[in-house]
């Protein structure tokens, strides 16, 4: 694990090495910070000192906080660029796709996030943010429950026949429903990335397996109440 990270530490000074030699235009020296702040923060985690990322950029403190006033500026630049941008507006029109059958569509909408989101840096990132406090957690699940989840909740009503109407909201037993599916998914890349554990590497099996236990789940026992939210 050490001499991994110091592995990766090396071949990022080698890589700031060549470029320190030559003047970069802004954008491209913004972009460089950002590229190797992933890098540092995926290492590190937040509590990474801006100066050691300096120094394995190969520029000065100051030249960094010239394109980012403050860490937490430089924070929210890779939240953006790490989480944000990988969200793909597609995903909410596949899930809604009523032309096929359910359980298709959920089996790609997974192929297409992990290969958007499971990766070493959104992973790493994400576990260090929740154990620092910072709130880029709290933040990403809202968007996540409210643009996949939500409408996957939606569509299981569907497959259900249950009712449709806006009116009725998404009770905390259908979401908790999907959660698990999402989370035991969510898990699988953690145990790969953090934990460094031995993995089954046919993903698109596993995807196949959890959502068919899901939608067989609801089959056998039925979908969540909707209405016990409201009896609580």
């Amino acid at each position: 694990m050490q001499a991994a990270r110091r592995k990766r530490t090396e071949a990022a000074k080698s890589r700031a090495n060549g470029k320190v030699q030559r003047r970069l235009a802004a954008a491209d020296r913004e972009q460089q910070i950002l590229g190797e702040a992933i890098r540092f923060f995926a290492e590190v985690g937040f509590a990474g000192q801006t100066r050691e990322l300096a120094q394995r950029l190969g520029i000065t403190q100051p030249l960094l906080y010239r394109y980012f006033p403050t860490k937490q500026d430089l924070i929210e630049r890779v939240f953006r660029e790490v989480f944000l941008k990988r969200i793909d507006p597609q995903w909410a029109r596949l899930i809604g796709d009523r032309s096929r059958p359910l359980e298709d569509r959920l089996i790609e909408y997974y192929g297409h996030y992990a290969r958007a989101t499971y990766t070493y840096e959104w992973i790493r990132i994400y576990m260090f943010s929740a154990l620092m406090g910072n709130d880029i957690n709290r933040r990403y699940i809202r968007i996540v429950e409210e643009k996949i989840l939500k409408p996957m909740c939606m569509e299981i009503r569907h497959h259900c026949g249950l009712p449709l109407a806006p009116e009725v909201p998404i009770s905390e037993a259908e979401l908790e429903h999907v959660w698990v599916m999402h989370g035991g998914l969510f898990y699988y890349a953690v145990r790969k990335y953090v934990y460094h554990s031995r993995v089954n590497d046919d993903f698109p099996s596993i995807v196949r397996r959890a959502v068919a236990a899901m939608l067989a789940g609801i089959r056998a026992i039925g979908a969540p109440d909707m209405r016990e939210q409201e009896m609580a």
